[in-house]
């Protein structure tokens, strides 16, 4: 008799499920977080020279730059091209003692809890006419007061889950209904991840199991949230590749948070590139004299990747349209990223890989050539598939 297959257990991310996934750009006051901002997305939050003069969190939409939306574009010859986007939120700056109501702490960490991914903004600048809140710049102290501030607030509000529910669970004892022994399973993970973070851990880091991922994500936690490093440089440094801060925020992280991403970019740079607007020319023009180009692109790239989100593309002759979907779903769960109606009566998917389809030249030849590939519903979808989605409502999406 052949052995009984081996079921691997899906991991369960953490964060919550969605594609509408939001970023928030975080720092201590004046290190360029709404400079970066208003770069990025050619809005108007203002950059002034004083701690906190972003109070509410300011919300923009910025396309996601895709190589291969542009080809297919340029390949099905329609007339509208939609991109994907990523949501990036403005928060205003941090201080140390915000866990505790520093500054405007309380609502600031508030607005933290409501993203899904952080953009951590640090000065690597010297700029006498931009103060700094701790008067020098010192990017590895100013890492260590957020990451702080952050593990602080997590901790707080995980021993107020413990405070709240001690006595009750003491009560039940060892034994107790099933409803009372998942109570007492889910209070000891409470516990276990409190602990991790008071040794000063960030909650993303840990190694945690599919059910206590679960109740991690019950819990509004800051430091469970994917992180990626900003190094704000002057534009010299910038356009010259070199700074003298960029080695310590590297050790930093390799230490502290190994694996995570660090990107500098110039926020007086991105300014000056932003103010071109449309000028496509004239921007053009500025690159090349600088000899450098934008890192915003990087920038978007890495946050839409930190959120494990991934495209999938629609191609028809009325327009070719980028898709965002969570990395690792079946079809059925991209098809729900369309229409719901879709999902439900899905039969079937078309799917052409894009490496595929660029090498045949056109669909007629990729067909031709026994590429298309016909794939169930519960199927997973890969990042860069051409879909055509067979459902039973009477219409595929195409």
């Amino acid at each position: 008799m052949p052995p009984k297959k081996q079921v691997v257990e899906e991991k369960i991310q953490l964060g919550r499920p969605g594609n509408n996934l939001k970023i928030g750009v975080v720092g201590l006051p004046n290190v360029g977080k709404s400079t970066f901002f208003n770069a990025i997305t050619n809005s108007s939050v203002p950059a002034e020279n004083y701690p906190f003069c972003t109070i509410d969190p300011e919300e923009s939409r910025v396309a996601v730059p895709d190589e291969r939306l542009d080809w297919l574009f340029t390949q099905y010859k329609t007339t509208k091209l939609i991109p994907a986007y990523l949501t990036i939120i403005d928060i205003a700056g941090l201080v140390k003692g915000a866990a505790d109501g520093a500054g405007l702490g309380n609502a600031f960490l508030s607005h933290i809890s409501a993203v899904d991914g952080i953009f951590h903004v640090v000065r690597a600048f010297v700029d006498s006419d931009v103060v700094h809140v701790d008067d020098e710049v010192n990017p590895e102290r100013d890492l260590e007061t957020i990451h702080n501030e952050l593990r602080l607030k997590d901790t707080a509000m995980l021993n107020k889950y413990i405070d709240a529910n001690a006595r009750n669970i003491e009560r039940l004892g060892s034994g107790g209904t099933v409803d009372d022994k998942k109570r007492k399973e889910e209070f000891a993970i409470v516990t276990k991840v409190r602990d991790w973070v008071v040794a000063g851990n960030d909650v993303r880091k840990g190694n945690w199991t599919n059910r206590e991922v679960d109740v991690i994500n019950s819990q509004p936690l800051l430091t469970s949230k994917p992180v990626t490093y900003l190094a704000n440089v002057s534009e010299k440094d910038y356009i010259r590749k070199k700074n003298k801060f960029l080695p310590i925020i590297k050790k930093w992280i390799d230490e502290n948070n190994p694996g995570d991403k660090l990107i500098p970019f110039s926020g007086v740079f991105e300014t000056a590139l932003a103010a071109f607007g449309s000028d496509a020319a004239a921007a053009a023009k500025f690159l090349e004299e600088k000899g450098a180009g934008s890192a915003f692109p990087k920038i978007i790239t890495q946050g839409y990747d930190q959120l494990n989100l991934m495209h999938f593309f629609t191609a028809g002759e009325v327009e070719v349209r980028a898709w965002t979907c969570r990395k690792g779903v079946k079809m059925t769960d991209a098809a729900r990223c369309i229409h719901n109606d879709i999902a439900d009566s899905l039969i079937q998917v078309d799917v052409m890989k894009y490496a595929d389809l660029k090498a045949a030249g056109s669909e007629a030849d990729l067909k031709a050539a026994g590429k298309l590939h016909i794939r169930g519903k519960d199927a997973i979808i890969d990042d860069g598939d051409i879909v055509y989605f067979r459902s039973g409502m009477g219409r595929a999406k195409k």
